[in-house]
């Protein structure tokens, strides 16, 4: 579906706008507040399907809800990349060195790149690849079963609500601990169950095989190289951190280069050819066609689309690499690895938000960061920069293929949903900074850190990691790992998650993807009596069951931690 009449709508995008500026002040606060960012696309879906029927004489239809929800959640992510990155500049003492216009210029160059890459990026990821994207199949779950009612309602709002109070006993009661068998000590291992009904759901929802693949790198980076390898005596535990978090990042950046090579470069000009349709080029074919009449026209019209497609892709990389040059002043290389390596680093965002539910965005800028140090020497401040351009483009990028998945989901014109995530990233970059501007200077540039009131956790290993790679062979002997395993096959990505994230995320996941082996046997016994005919009728139910419910828990939990948010930023700028 290609039109955006009746999809891409006024009352749409005036809801999204506002709904847009909200969500961005909260995930601001609640990124440097609380070191955590949730998925807001489930909470947007269900205001934005709300406030179309309350407030719109004709019927909404779910394809405009959901590129509502689209504009309304775009700039969380924006946010994320900025607020994961940008305070270690002001941990290291470099306040006066950065304002709102180093920003601004950080968050609209990553803003530019994401949509850029994500356009050419769709095709293979949406619909050749066809990963699961467990955020935008809860998304488009909850459309579905907000608009038609019926027990399929009944199964996702409940199990949705049972999530949302969870979390509310969890995150503003204090009645629920945030981790379970945290008490259990292991040097250098951070161990534990998250309490998190969304990390469970993610790990039900992604499949049983690739959670193996992420624990299976868990294990090996924590028990093997950290307590194995310590007790070995082959290296203290602090060395053995670094050597995991640069073997990790290593494999990750591997599988995203694997990415690259193999699925990307091979079908760049089938790409090139599918964006013709995308919203960078709508107004503008429109009218070209409407000028040209008959057979030529019909002939020559694929060709000079995808020379205007490329084009203006080539016009918008060039501003994005002249504004990092110029007015960054990074310089013409980094600016060069910068808008090079934010192809591999949005594809490795797609990859990993399509298997995992995860985009570890600053680990992407951290990745391209170390490219540019390793190669050139830009001030500590610039570097910064990249890891803030990087990750916002790779924040977008994971928010878009969300939104894109639900919208294959629900049949939504892709380019509806690209002007909507084009407009809510631009409102959300403007918004984001303001509220970066307006709390640094109200609370200080020392307020921000590990022991300050603004935790600024990602930001802070951001910090710690501009004075290089921990363990550069065993970012190499990752980056090589990596590659080779995602040419043959394997999982690498899922892998280098396992590696890289703290066990306790790891561990959840696990129990989810355990307990859909579970509800597997469970249901396949229970129609093991069953005709042949019966056994797939009730198979198909029961699987749209574990769905539905699962994407309710993974909402239920987003939700509430947007309410959580939004009250911070009510209440929490006068504590």
């Amino acid at each position: 579906m290609d039109s955006v009449k009746g999809q891409l709508t006024l009352r749409g995008i005036l809801i999204g706008c506002v709904g847009c500026i909200i969500i961005t002040a909260a995930s601001v606060y609640t990124a440097l507040k609380m070191g955590a960012l949730p998925w807001p696309i489930v909470f947007a879906a269900i205001i934005s399907l709300f406030f179309l029927k309350a407030l719109g004489r004709r019927r909404a239809s779910l394809n405009e809800a959901n590129v509502t929800h689209t504009v309304m959640s775009a700039g969380a992510m924006v946010a994320g990349g900025l607020a994961f990155t940008i305070p270690g500049i002001w941990m290291l003492g470099f306040a006066d060195e950065v304002g709102w216009f180093e920003m601004l210029l950080v968050a609209l160059s990553g803003v530019v790149l994401g949509l850029v890459c994500t356009v050419l990026l769709r095709r293979h990821f949406i619909e050749d690849a066809d990963l699961e994207y467990p955020i935008g199949e809860a998304a488009a779950q909850t459309l579905i079963a907000g608009d038609a009612g019926g027990k399929v309602g009944v199964k996702l709002f409940g199990a949705m609500g049972i999530a949302g109070l969870y979390t509310a006993l969890r995150d503003w009661v204090g009645a629920i601990p945030a981790m379970l068998l945290g008490n259990v000590s292991i040097p250098g291992v951070a161990f534990g169950i998250y309490n998190s009904p969304m990390l469970l759901a993610v790990g039900f929802l992604v499949g049983t095989g690739a959670v193996l693949v992420w624990f299976a790198g868990a294990v090996l980076a924590n028990f093997g190289i950290i307590v194995g390898g310590s007790a070995a005596g082959l290296w203290d535990i602090a060395s053995a951190q670094g050597i995991v978090s640069s073997l990790g990042m290593g494999v990750m950046m591997g599988a995203g280069v694997g990415v690259i090579c193999k699925n990307i470069l091979p079908k760049a000009v089938h790409m090139l050819k599918d964006t013709r349709g995308s919203v960078v080029l709508g107004a503008v074919v429109s009218a070209a066609d409407a000028a040209d009449a008959g057979a030529d026209a019909d002939v020559r019209a694929p060709k000079r689309r995808m020379r205007l497609t490329a084009g203006l892709v080539a016009c918008a990389v060039a501003a994005v690499a002249l504004v990092i040059c110029f007015g960054l002043q990074l310089g013409p290389v980094p600016a060069v690895i910068v808008v090079a390596l934010a192809w591999v680093a949005t594809a490795m965002s797609a990859q990993s938000v399509g298997q995992t539910g995860i985009d570890p965005m600053e680990i992407f800028g951290l990745i391209v960061l170390l490219a540019v140090a390793a190669v050139s020497n830009v001030p500590q401040v610039q570097l910064f920069f990249v890891a803030g351009i990087v990750a916002v483009a790779c924040g977008l990028a994971g928010d878009v293929m969300n939104d894109f998945h639900a919208g294959h989901v629900l049949g939504t014109s892709p380019k509806a949903q690209w002007i909507g995530q084009a407009i809510g990233a631009l409102l959300g970059a403007v918004v984001a900074v303001a509220v970066m501007v307006i709390l640094v200077s109200a609370y200080g540039p020392e307020a921000f850190g590990p022991q300050a009131s603004f935790v600024s956790a990602q930001a802070s290993v951001v910090a710690t990691m501009v004075s290089g790679i921990p363990s550069v062979p065993s970012f190499a002997l990752g980056l090589t790992v990596g590659f080779v395993l995602y040419l043959v096959g394997f999982p690498a990505m899922m892998l280098g998650l396992g590696i890289y994230l703290p066990f306790y995320m790891s561990f959840t996941a696990f129990l989810g993807a355990m307990a859909k082996v579970v509800y597997d046997a469970v249901c396949k016994r229970r129609r093991a009596h069953l005709s042949p005919d019966e056994q797939a009728a009730r198979e198909k139910a029961q699987a749209e069951t574990g769905l539905v419910v699962s994407s309710g828990l993974l909402g239920g939990e987003s939700i509430i931690g947007v309410l959580v948010a939004l009250t911070a930023v009510a209440t929490g700028l006068g504590a």
